[in-house]
């Protein structure tokens, strides 16, 4: 019996601990190097790339097969495939990574350096069970995202963002930038988006606070999501953009194409970064202008970190109703005021009560969503944007989340209510013919 069927004998070994014990041996590595560099100087590249990505497999896995019964070389069956797992996973695909690529439950891949390795499951980060040879293998990698897509990452582009063919979002950042060797960042894309239904499950909000986001969406409010990194924004964007009905055309703007939204009549559009030669980039604020030519019903950008918030207020403002943005911001209170900032970079010269004008004639409710400590996102505040009697600009929060303490766990407790104020947007909602419960916006006692 050989190392590997050992290893894989213990209780509890799985697919990714038994690549990772290949990776470990030395033997296996020298193999994997040896039957690369034979391809890559006897193999036809040119055709082995073109083919589909199953015959591209089956192709190396005769090649290595060959090449192994010529240099008489032995191994166990399980040896041996782990040995064609390693040069597919690094010929074709993203070496050890691979595992954690193909693992739904992961949703983050946190990379710190060549031997130090996060994951996210369930808001939780823990050590993963691989690691890389060397910077240049980790290096080798981000060369092979980065290249499909026309990027590059070296010393003077020391940082680059990127995604995988599956829609994940890859950044990665490179020495003399990096303290710690080659960092990598990956955001999982998740096949079949979420719905609503999967929120409810999660108890990332209450059946009130869903009904109440629907028929906002559907009375054609704007709504800004509001949070901050990994609080789940894109995720509810993507299940209040399915509550918009099938006969509006819907226009999507996003930094790295996210949305998936299960609707007919959407189109998206995505910037682009500069070019090697600094020439040819596409801004999000340069989406929007155009997509004001589309004839959209609704506008929805990904998230608005700078001068496009002016022409996405601008678009509120003159007839794109029911448009959906997301901003960074910890509280509904800190969002308007990120808002106006981003106006005021847009080179305005606009008075502040003129720019506060713009805002709270553009937004209707603001959605405010948080990781919290024990890794659940929950919507933790549902407010409504208003004017005040002296011009001013507040928010009247509708629903909320009433953390009361923490389990031994580290579990937070706490429960969702309504806070009984009756919105200003009430009777829009019911314009639109939508009946909402008579008891949705009563406060929840909870014993």
């Amino acid at each position: 019996m050989s190392l590997f069927e050992r290893r894989a004998e213990r209780k509890g070994r799985d697919v990714q601990l038994t690549r990772k014990s290949a990776i470990d041996n030395p033997y296996i590595d020298e193999l994997v190097e040896h039957y690369k560099s034979r391809i890559l100087k006897e193999a036809n590249l040119e055709l082995l790339t073109s083919l589909p990505q199953g015959q591209m497999r089956l192709k190396i896995e005769q090649l290595i097969s060959q090449f192994m019964s010529e240099e008489k070389i032995i191994l166990s069956r399980h040896d041996k495939d782990l040995l064609l797992t390693r040069i597919i996973d690094e010929s074709i695909g993203y070496g050890p990574l691979e595992p954690l690529l193909n693992d739904p439950s992961i949703t983050e891949i946190l990379i710190n350096g060549h031997q130090e390795v996060y994951i996210e499951k369930m808001g939780q980060l823990k050590p993963a069970p691989i690691t890389f040879r060397d910077e240049n293998h980790i290096r080798h990698i981000v060369d092979r995202i980065v290249a499909p897509i026309g990027r590059r990452i070296d010393e003077s582009s020391p940082m680059v963002d990127a995604r995988l063919p599956d829609g994940s979002r890859v950044n990665a950042v490179i020495p003399p930038i990096s303290l710690n060797g080659t960092l990598v960042s990956i955001r999982k894309f998740r096949e079949t988006p979420f719905k609503m239904a999967d929120l409810l499950n999660f108890e990332t909000l209450s059946n009130e606070m869903a009904i109440f986001l629907d028929a906002i969406v559907k009375s054609k409010l704007n709504v800004l999501i509001s949070g901050g990194t990994g609080s789940g924004k894109t995720t509810l964007l993507n299940v209040l953009g399915n509550s918009i009905p099938n006969r509006e055309r819907v226009i999507t703007i996003e930094d790295s194409a996210e949305l998936k939204l299960d609707k007919e009549n959407v189109v998206g559009m995505e910037a682009r970064p500069e070019n090697v030669e600094g020439k040819g980039e596409i801004t999000i604020r340069h989406l929007v202008k155009n997509s004001l030519r589309m004839r959209p019903d609704r506008i929805i950008v990904g998230e608005v970190r700078g001068a496009e918030a002016f022409d996405m207020l601008q678009a509120m403002n003159t007839g794109h109703e029911g448009s959906i943005t997301t901003v960074h911001a910890n509280t509904p209170f800190d969002a308007l005021r990120r808002v106006e900032g981003m106006v005021i970079m847009a080179g305005m010269d606009l008075p502040s009560h003129i720019i506060r004008e713009y805002i709270v004639g553009a937004l209707d409710i603001i959605v405010q969503v948080q990781r919290l400590t024990d890794g659940t996102r929950k919507i933790t505040s549902i407010s409504e944007v208003y004017r005040t009697e002296e011009g001013g600009i507040e928010t009247s929060e509708i629903f909320t989340f009433r953390r009361v303490g923490m389990k031994k766990s580290g579990q937070i407790e706490g429960h969702f209510t309504a806070t009984g104020v009756i919105p200003k947007c009430f009777d829009r909602i019911k314009a639109f013919g939508i009946d909402l419960p008579p008891n949705l916006f009563t406060v929840q006692e909870v014993g």
